[in-house]
């Protein structure tokens, strides 16, 4: 055998490995203690998008001026968030303070090779329903054309003048 040939088809395994292969990749989401309600909501929107798509959340509370005499404003926020978000991910590391921040690191239940799929076959249901929608679309517009026309010609034999 050719080692050029030989040495080629390795690379295309390798290559092939690599595109299966999916990258863990470690998000980050900043937070203050004293965040508004909304806020919030947008911020665990992120954390929830992050981890549906099969990638680590890494949440950091920021603490400025007095704030870091009350580091449990900061642990109790991230104990809510945890929770609010335990059906998509768990806690993989625990709150822990770092100087003036707090961090704590969410993994999701999902490996990201599986989030990928489920969000393909998601996307392709998503095209034939679209596909679908527009056949049904294109149909009735053929329906509403061919009744339209013996009309017209009614209409014509009708009134030969205006014809």
């Amino acid at each position: 055998m050719d080692y050029g040939k030989f040495k080629y088809e390795s690379a295309m395994k390798a290559r092939e490995a690599r595109k299966n292969q999916a990258h863990t990749v470690i998000k980050e989401m900043k937070l203050r203690p004293k965040i508004d309600p909304h806020d919030y909501d947008t911020k665990k929107g992120h954390v929830v998008r992050f981890l549906k798509q099969g990638d680590k959340v890494k949440i950091t509370i920021m603490f400025r001026g007095r704030e870091q005499s009350r580091p449990e404003l900061g642990y109790r926020l991230l104990q809510r968030l945890a929770s609010d978000v335990e059906d998509l991910g768990f806690v993989e590391s625990s709150p822990k303070q770092d100087g003036r921040n707090m961090i704590m690191v969410l993994g999701p239940h999902k490996k990201k090779t599986e989030a990928m799929a489920e969000a393909r076959e998601a996307q392709a249901a998503r095209k034939a329903e679209r596909q679908g929608l527009s056949a049904q679309a294109d149909e009735s517009v053929e329906d509403e054309s061919t009744a339209e026309a013996p009309a017209a010609e009614a209409v014509a034999e009708e009134h030969p003048a205006e014809a």
